[in-house]
């Protein structure tokens, strides 16, 4: 699965910035599908995930309440809603794939990336 993400962006604290990740390739609704993000100096680190039928979602508790993780297998992408933006939402923002019908939180177990996208939240 190869993955593209849009949709980051400079947003002052308190707003929205909605991310989207376009998908290609092999099977997109089979896939477990994740958003990750990685501060300077800092590790990756799990934000949320969605089964690959969607009708389950998992939040890191830092973002619970103010980001929804969604996806339409329609149109082979997936989406993460980021409302109440807080100066350390700032980070390199990515979406990844896993051929798992339970999404894992952990990066290693992602078989697909996307390149990065910047999301800067200023105070």
């Amino acid at each position: 699965v190869q993955l593209v993400e849009s949709g980051g962006g400079l947003v002052q604290a308190g707003g929205s910035l909605r991310l989207s990740c376009a998908a290609s390739g092999r099977t997109f609704s089979s896939y477990a599908m994740a958003w990750f993000r990685q501060a300077p100096g800092k590790e990756r680190e799990f934000v949320a995930a969605t089964s690959w039928g969607g009708g389950a979602t998992f939040y890191t508790d830092s973002v619970k309440g103010r980001f929804t993780i969604s996806r339409d297998n329609a149109k082979n992408a997936f989406y993460l809603q980021m409302n109440s933006l807080k100066p350390e939402d700032t980070a390199v923002y990515y979406c990844a794939a896993a051929d798992r019908l339970v999404p894992p939180r952990t990066p290693q177990a992602y078989d697909s990336w996307g390149q990065g996208i910047q999301v800067t939240v200023s105070s």
